[in-house]
């Protein structure tokens, strides 16, 4: 870790819980972050994190995928499938070669993650940028109205929507997004106006909208191996089309590449 000097106090410090088992990373990290104004809870392993954090509800999770017992991903399960954690915050702590399990802490939704050996000055960065953008959100339901498009159906302040009269269920960040795209239909995205536009998100991996996006697919699209309603245009992003998916033929994907998520582009 590069023991560059720690950045400036944020303006809405925050409770922040440290989950790692290696003493050292969990000092310098809860060293650093206490030096930027947060105040820090630490634990060593996954029982003693859950336990801080039903207690203590803190604003945000720094936490290492690596640990003994519970690992970071069944934390992030259990968080993800309770009510009180349902909403918090995350930053994912990962090995350099750790891609897959990076991915599916992004799916289970995590908000951002750092990759080991890591500067604990970005670690912060990264810690404050999460926690601005989670409070610029802090409406709990999209502007504007309900919405029809097709047989869709969203209704932004009870925050659900139903196609073809069966309830989709959603997590915020997808419910967000679909939010979004059906108020701007036929109209191109690329992920980092999708990042900026739809979570405020100014600081993160682009990454994770092609994991949002892939999961909205799952839950929306009768075939989401070939979705009609959010496309991809290869190159540059992502179109939400209404008349494609209510004429409910096989028209696909036409201009997705095929080495989308190999190159790490819109997929």
């Amino acid at each position: 870790m590069n023991e560059s000097p720690a950045t400036p106090g944020p303006p809405c410090p925050g409770r922040i819980l440290v989950i790692d088992d290696d003493p050292t990373v969990a000092e310098v990290v809860a060293g650093y972050l206490t030096r930027a104004g947060h105040r820090v809870d630490r634990a060593a392993d996954g029982d003693g994190g859950l336990a801080l954090a039903r207690a203590h509800r803190p604003d945000l999770l720094v936490l290492d995928l690596m640990l003994p017992g519970i690992d970071g991903l069944e934390i992030l399960r259990r968080l993800r499938a309770s009510e009180d954690g349902a909403g918090l915050p995350v930053v994912l702590l990962t090995a350099k070669g750790a891609e897959a399990d990076r991915i599916l802490g992004l799916e289970l939704g995590a908000d951002d993650y750092v990759t080991k050996p890591f500067s604990p000055r970005e670690l912060v960065l990264r810690v404050q940028s999460v926690l601005r953008r989670s409070r610029a959100a802090a409406p709990p339901s999209p502007v504007g109205g309900p919405v029809v498009s097709g047989d869709m159906a969203l209704d932004p302040q009870a925050r659900r929507v139903h196609r073809g009269g069966r309830e989709l269920l959603l997590t915020l960040r997808e419910f967000d997004l679909l939010a979004f795209l059906l108020r701007h239909p036929q109209t191109v995205f690329s992920r980092q106006e999708l990042m900026e536009r739809v979570w405020g998100w100014d600081f993160g991996d682009l990454s994770t909208v092609t994991v949002h996006v892939r999961r909205l697919r799952e839950k929306i699209e009768d075939d989401p191996a070939a979705p009609v309603l959010i496309t991809t245009v290869w190159g540059v992003g992502y179109r939400y089309d209404p008349a494609a998916g209510q004429a409910g033929g096989p028209a696909a994907d036409q201009q997705r590449g095929p080495a989308a998520v190999l190159e790490g582009g819109p997929a």
